[in-house]
This record gives structure tokens, sequence and C-alpha cells, in this order.
């Protein structure tokens, strides 16, 4: 519980054992609020408790919103944590301007009430960043990827899910096709035929896209320009009229990049579209069911069944996520209660309708409560974390390759080109996308520059330095989130301009610039691997050849340690 300066001295608890009854709210309900209004007046209690945590609170209040501390948000996976609570906190807004009512104003009107009457207000829920930090790593990465989707969408359709997807494979799997597309029968011709493709393609889409720019606009022009490119690289594709040209035009190297992260691209996307077939069937992901929240009336929302129910479905969406958004604040806010009971207060606490029962079947059987070191602090999530997994095994195989080529007798010359290309993509692809995003040059620069160590560290990433660089000319704060909610549920903007104007919010800023950056470094690592590496190794044999040096630089390192230590 929190004292802000401005809030009545608690009162003394009553003689006897205190008591709690429990108001179960709609946040976005004016009957919610005349509830709350009326039972404070006429019962009168020792405390008014209420699921607010301190930052929320002082919100409600109207105080200036909190900036946020740099490096809290740069911080591992807290940029993907404030995405959580920007979703949450949209989907609450989008109900408080259908059913015309702020969100909170239940919270609000307990508060305002309680200190009319001269009342105490405890606030009993648990920090929201905790709880958002909990949420975010209780989630699959599915249920992450169908939130993040939904935030950027609107909506939580499976096709969005499955874009999403088919773009993630098909970065890695155009890489992948050039190293090892031969053993599978894929050869130059066929690479050049998807290049040509792609790239008339590309132009067509882009070129639709200005034309269409003079007479339509929104997403009629997004479709028209996606369609026209689609329909013309299926034209070249099937009829090779552009192969020769492209072929004079570009080297046997470009045709074989282009052409396989075209052809890994498309079959990404079918990946994806098969993705959105399976996403589909495991869960509803597209619009509201018949007789959903938007079909229902506000004051169906105060009732605890109906909110019961609405609950259940986000335990559907997201069984761990729902643990830690509902159930672990039941638990939470029924040990602040039961503590305020022990001490002998009357309390009536304002909670809302879907945390009633939980926190009221913890009230009745406090025994059964979790202990409350369960409930707090970082969860560091249940499954085996690849993320970490793989960043390690990087780590290890970019160290472990210059060791060995080293011990193999490859010449220091060699070896300095080999770096000096690293360092150079890295730089390139991380501070191109971090311009992309609108960084500043200097913030772009730094993310570029350290982008080579970071790509091998798994604790580092280019686009935390950026983002500190960036943070120099911003000023970030939690009231970034209410602006960028009112830009999404603007309906009368295309799409375009609402998301020009995102880029104009600090804090929707600082987020592209940290995610493109780092995006940025992980496709120059694969390119490096894929394409640079084996080019600047052909003096050495090719693949084969690197491959059979760092043998011998293994069977050296071997025999070196064996002399040492016999």
């Amino acid at each position: 519980m929190s004292t802000p300066a401005d809030r009545p001295t608690r009162t003394e608890p009553s003689d006897g054992e205190g008591s709690v009854s429990v108001i179960g709210t709609a946040h976005v309900s004016q009957a919610s609020v005349e509830e709350v209004e009326t039972a404070i007046a006429d019962e009168q209690p020792d405390i008014v408790a209420v699921e607010l945590d301190d930052g929320r609170y002082r919100q409600l209040k109207g105080h200036e919103p909190d900036d946020l501390n740099a490096s809290d948000l740069l911080q591992g996976n807290t940029v993907f944590q404030f995405l959580a609570y920007w979703m949450l906190s949209y989907v609450q807004t989008r109900l408080g301007e259908q059913f015309d009512i702020d969100p909170g104003a239940d919270m609000l009107a307990a508060v305002e009430t309680a200190e009319e009457h001269g009342i105490d207000v405890a606030l009993v829920d648990r920090d929201i960043q905790e709880t958002i930090q909990r949420f975010w790593a209780r989630m699959t990465i599915t249920e992450k990827l169908r939130m993040v989707g939904g935030l950027a969408f609107g909506v939580t359709d499976s096709r969005v899910v499955g874009v999403m997807v088919g773009l993630m494979v098909g970065l890695v799997a155009g890489p992948a096709l050039a190293l090892f597309g031969g053993a599978v029968g894929i050869t130059e011709a066929v690479y050049l035929r998807a290049a040509a493709s792609g790239l008339l393609g590309l132009a067509a889409a882009l070129l639709i896209d200005q034309l269409a720019g003079l007479a339509l606009g929104g997403d009629r022009r997004l479709i028209a320009s996606l369609g026209g490119g689609w329909a013309v690289a299926s034209v070249v594709a099937a009829s090779g009229v552009a192969d020769a040209a492209v072929g004079s035009l570009l080297g046997g190297f470009a045709v074989t990049i282009i052409g396989s992260l075209t052809l890994g691209l498309v079959g990404g996307l079918a990946l994806g579209l098969v993705a959105a077939v399976v996403i589909g069937l495991l869960g509803p992901t597209g619009p509201a069911p018949e007789g959903g929240i938007d079909e229902m009336e506000i004051e169906e929302l105060t009732d605890a069944d109906v909110v019961t129910v609405m609950m259940e479905e986000f335990r559907q969406f997201s069984p761990g996520g729902a643990e830690a958004l509902i159930d672990e604040r039941d638990a939470y806010i029924a040990h602040q209660l039961v503590g305020l009971r022990d001490a002998g207060y009357d309390v009536l606490a304002v909670v809302g309708a879907g945390h009633r029962a939980g926190i009221e079947g913890y009230l009745d059987d406090p025994a059964s409560l979790p202990p409350m070191n369960t409930l707090v602090g970082e969860e560091t999530g249940r499954g085996i974390p690849w993320g970490k997994i793989i960043g390690i095994v990087l780590s290890v195989a970019f160290v472990s390759f210059f060791v060995l080529l080293a011990m193999a007798g490859v010449q220091n010359a060699f070896l300095l080109r080999v770096f000096g290309a690293w360092f150079l993509i890295n730089a390139v692809f991380a501070a191109g996308f971090a311009k992309l995003a609108g960084a500043r040059w200097s913030s772009a620069g730094v993310g570029g520059a350290v982008a080579w160590m970071t790509s091998i560290n798994p604790a580092l990433a280019p686009g935390w330095f950026a983002g500190y660089v960036e943070l120099r000319h911003l000023t970030v704060n939690v009231g970034d989130i209410g602006t960028l909610n009112d830009l999404l549920s603007d309906e009368t903007k295309p799409i375009g301009e609402i998301i020009g104007e995102m880029f104009d919010v600090p804090l929707f800023k600082l987020i592209m610039v940290v995610a493109l950056t780092n995006v940025g470094s992980i496709v120059a690592s694969a390119l490096f691997v894929s394409y640079i590496l084996p080019l600047l190794g052909t003096e050495l044999g090719g693949v084969d050849g690197i491959s059979q040096l760092m043998l011998d630089g293994a069977r050296n390192s071997a025999e070196l340690i064996w002399r040492t230590i016999t």
C-alpha cells in the first residue's frame, strides 16, 4: 500500500475483528460509478481499497505522467512488455469510447468519494510494470505474435500472424537456400528466374503505388500495389521473359543472393498461410462472435457472470497470460485485504467484476492463498530459453571460427578481411534499419558501430545503444500511450497517415529505433554467413575448403592442448 501526501491519514481500526465487502465493477460503466458512490456513502467503511497501484492512482488523479526510466525501458524484453501494456490500454480505451466513459472512472469515483467522506484509500493492486513483465513472460511465442499483430493491425486475425511468421521464416530460409540449395536441386537457372520475378514484381509494386496515390488512398492503394506487383512477378516467373536481361545486368553472386531471398520469402509466406489455418483451427482469432462485447448493453458488464465469461475467453487465448493478469492479482489483492481485515479494519474493496469471485474465494479461505513471494518479482519464464541458447551458440561459433582458422595456419590478412566484412555489413544494416525508424544519424551511427560486437554477444543488443543515444533528444513518458491510443482510434485517417503520426510520438519512435536496429543486425549476420563468407572463402576452397581448415585447426588445437598437459 502507498500513502501519498495528498491522501488522508489512515483511520484507526474499529474495535474487534475487521471485515471486507467487495464490489465488482466494470471499468467503463457509468452504472458502476453510481454504485460505488452509493456504497461508500451508505457503508462508511474505515478504508476503501481500490484495484490500483501507485502509478495508476497518480495517473487517475491527473498528475503529470512519469518519465520512463531509460535503463528500464531498454533492458531485455522491456520493449515488448510495453507493447503488451499498450495493447491492454488500447483495448480498454476503445471500450471507454464505445460506452462514452473514461476508463477507470469507477476507481476514480471510489477514490474521490472516499476523500469527500474523510475515508482512507488503500492501493491494493500489484505494480502494473511487474504484472506486465510476468504477463509477457508467461505467454507463448504464438500468443505474443497474435497480440503484437493485433496491436499493429487492430485485429488478432490469424492471417496477421501468418504474414509475420512467413516473413521471419523467409529471412532465414533465403540464406539457407543459397548455401544448401544445390543439394535439393535448385540450380542457377532457378535463382535467375526467381531474381527476375522478384525484382520486376517489386518495381511494379512501387510504380503502381505511386500511380495509385493519385486516385486512391489508404488500404485500396496498398492492395493495388501489392496485387499489381504479385501479378507482374507471377507473369515473369511463368514466362521467363526477363531472364536474359537480368542475367546480363547482374553477376552470378547477385543473382544467387536476390533469387534465394525471393524463394525464401515466397516459401515463408506460403508456410505462413498454413500457420494461419492452423492457428485459426486452434482458437478464435477473428472478430468477436455474436453476442460478444460489441452487442452487450453496458449495464450487463456490471454482472459478474458476463465479465467472468469475458475473462474465460481471454484465458482460452492465453492460459499463462491469464494466470499472471487475473489469477495472481486475485491472490495479491486478497493478501492485502486479509491483512487489513486481520488488523481490525472494516474495508470496502472496489475491484473489477472479473476479479470478484477469485478474491472472495480467498477471503473465505485465507489458508488457500499462495505465498506472497510467489506473486511478486521478475518472472523468468517456464520454457526452454531458446533465445539465450542460440545467442551463446552464435558467440561460441564466431570465436571458434577465427581461432580454428588461425590454428590451421590461415594468414592474418584473410582473417582481417573477414572481420572487416563482418564489421561493415553489420554496421550498414543496423544503421540503415535505425534510420528507417527515424533515428538521428548519431543514434544510427552508434548502433551500427557496435553491431558487430552485439551480434555475437547474447547479453547485448545494438538497439539498446542506439536507443540510449536517441533518448538524449526524446522525452518519453507513459502519457505517450494515451496519444498512441488516440491515433489508433481515429477511423477518419488512412493507415499511412496514422503510422506517420505514430512515429512523431516519442515512445513509439524509441521502440521502433530499438527494434529495427536489432533486426538490421540479425539480417546482416544471416547475410554474412550465407553470402559474404562463402564469397571471401573462395580463395580457401569455398565452404568445403573452410570446413576442412577448421577441422585441421581443431586437430592442431587438440594436439597443442595435449602437449601442454602432458
